[in-house]
Parts: C-alpha cells; structure tokens; sequence
C-alpha cells in the first residue's frame, strides 16, 4: 500500500512569496517545526497550488460527472488517478466557464508599509442591477504529503500538526498563515489507472508539474540529467531552439530545447542555487511501464523530491492542454 495524504488549506491572511505556489521546502519546514524527529526524517510534502474557492464541475477525466458546486472548497472524491490533479492542472478544467478563468490566475496584491504582499481574497464586479455591487473569491491552496516506505505509518498527520502553519515571508508579523480546510488519505495502489493501460507507450505524455531539478549546490545534492524516458523532441520542436531564454545548454550539457529555470533552496539562513527543467511543459514518454511511471510521478523523482520537485503527470496523448472555445480553434 503507497498512500498520499491531500490537503487542502484556506488562506487566512496576506501571503509574501510565489504567486503562483507555495514550495515543498517552505511546507516541510513548517510542518516540520510540529512533528517529531522520525516524522521529520520520513515526510515529504509536494509544492503547494492555489486554488480559487468557486463554483466548478468535475473535468472529462474524472471519475464523477456533473455540476460540483463550490468545488474549490473541498477536496474531490479520488478514486481514479486522474482525480488526483483536479487542483493541480494549471488549466484548471473543473471551472465552470461562467468564472473568469484567466482572473483566478492571478492574486490582487496588498501594501503592508514597504511590503507588497498577494491578498487571501480576489474581488470581481458585478452588474449593477445586482443587489451587491461586487463578490469576493477565497484562497485556497492544494499541497498532499506522503512518507518513506518503511514509515508510512506516520501519516495521516493530525489537525493540531497542519492547521495554523505559515509560509512566506514575514511570518513574524502574522502573513501566510493558513488553516487546515479538509484532508482525506488516497492508496495510490487502490486507484484506477485504465487510461493508462490502453495504448502503447508512445501513446502518452508527460506534464511537469513540478520544476525538475538538474544541479543544486545544496550540501549532498546529487546533479541530474534529463532523465532518458523523457522525449523532449515534443516540447523542443515548439519552440525554435535557442529563440526562447531557457532552452540554451548550460553547464555543457545538450541544448534539447526544454525550458530551464534558476531558483533557490533555502535551508536556514542559507540560500542554495538550484537549476531546473522548469514546470509547465510536456515532453514525450520513452519508457514502457506508464502505470508505473504514473505512481513515480507521484511520488516524485530526482534531487530534491523530498521538497516537492520532480512531481509530473501522465496523460494520453491526444489529451488537450487547455480547451479553447469554438470560436477560438
């Protein structure tokens, strides 16, 4: 049994950090404070996505259908493996197309003094014959932890260790702190995996979800290359090599046209730069066993996974990226 705990957390207040996720190392060093040695040592957390509190439906690929109501209150019912990216698919495909899509891209931003922080809620206008002038969306943020096979008893961690935990910065001062929504525990073995199972393997992809990291220069990382059961032909041939910052070679190693990106791992008060294949993008599959796969994906691969990198998805191929509207193809 290989078992996922999801979580999902409401913003309660302003929030000084990535506007688009919260890192697995700044998740893990918050629980962490909260839990004991042999918990600290077994866990690892996923990067954190937010997600709009609105109305929603369940995407094609899910096991349930139909109308969901304010889906981005609560976390779906998981019983496939598709179920579990409804939240982090940055198409967000479970909106209905009544909300502003490209809005819930984005934070509206508050000013504390010198600090720009992003607010815990989005405001949007309505009509005015409407009874109230505007209606506001929550924040909500999407994250799932799992542990080391040995030690997977430590989950599911407890209310008391998740809710009121903070990210970001400025902590000290009450930002980023978020509070414990719902939590449900997923057996990756137990799920389906039938979209998966009906094609040869080049009949999928696959979706970082997740920044892939290449070098780090944190104590005892391990440096990486593109792992061989990528086909990155797929994303090089969208891109006219070397057009694009990010897709030249660095360090020496082959331009294959992905997209790279520099970041930090913080560790304390020190800051450890890291290179990435950046997330977003979809490379072919070159292996032969894409259920397994999907479970890595998972789990996650490569250095460190431990804090949220190395997290993808496998999707069929003819699975579309964003749905456009028929006026639009």
């Amino acid at each position: 049994m290989t078992v996922v705990q999801q979580v999902l957390f409401e913003l309660d207040g302003s929030y000084l950090g990535h506007p688009y996720f919260v890192t697995g190392n700044a998740l893990f060093n918050a629980i962490a404070r909260r839990v004991d040695e042999r918990t600290r040592r077994a866990l690892h957390v996923s990067h954190g996505v937010f997600v709009p509190g609105e109305y929603g439906e369940y995407p094609a690929a899910h096991s349930q259908n139909g109308y969901a109501g304010k889906l981005g209150q609560s976390l779906p019912p998981v019983e496939a493996y598709d179920d579990l990216f409804v939240f982090r698919d940055a198409a967000q495909r479970w909106l209905l197309e009544s909300r502003p899509r490209d809005a819930h891209n984005t934070h509206d931003t508050e000013r504390h003094g010198d600090r720009v922080a992003f607010a815990s809620k989005c405001f949007f206008g309505r009509p005015s014959e409407t009874r109230n002038s505007k209606r506001s969306v929550q924040w909500f943020m999407h994250c799932y932890l799992h542990a080391d096979r040995a030690t997977d008893d430590v989950l599911p961690l407890s209310e008391d260790v998740l809710d009121g935990v903070r990210v970001g910065g400025a902590r000290n001062y009450g930002f980023g702190e978020l509070s414990l929504v719902d939590s449900q525990v997923v057996d990756l073995d137990a799920l389906e995996y039938g979209r998966l199972t009906d094609g040869e393997s080049d009949a999928y992809v696959l979706e970082l979800v997740s920044p892939y990291v290449l070098a780090s220069e944190c104590p005892g990382a391990d440096d990486q290359s593109v792992p061989w059961w990528w086909d990155a032909k797929m994303e090089s041939s969208m891109v006219e090599v070397g057009s694009v910052p990010g897709t030249v070679a660095t360090d020496g190693r082959r331009d294959d046209g992905l997209r790279r990106r520099d970041t930090r791992l913080v560790d304390g008060g020190e800051a450890y730069p890291v290179e990435t294949v950046d997330h977003g993008q979809v490379v072919g599959y070159a292996g032969s066993d894409p259920v397994a796969t999907a479970r890595n994906g998972v789990l996650r691969v490569g250095t460190h996974a431990k804090y949220g990198f190395g997290e993808f998805r496998v999707r069929p191929a003819g699975d579309g990226r964003v749905e456009l509207p028929a006026g639009d193809r």
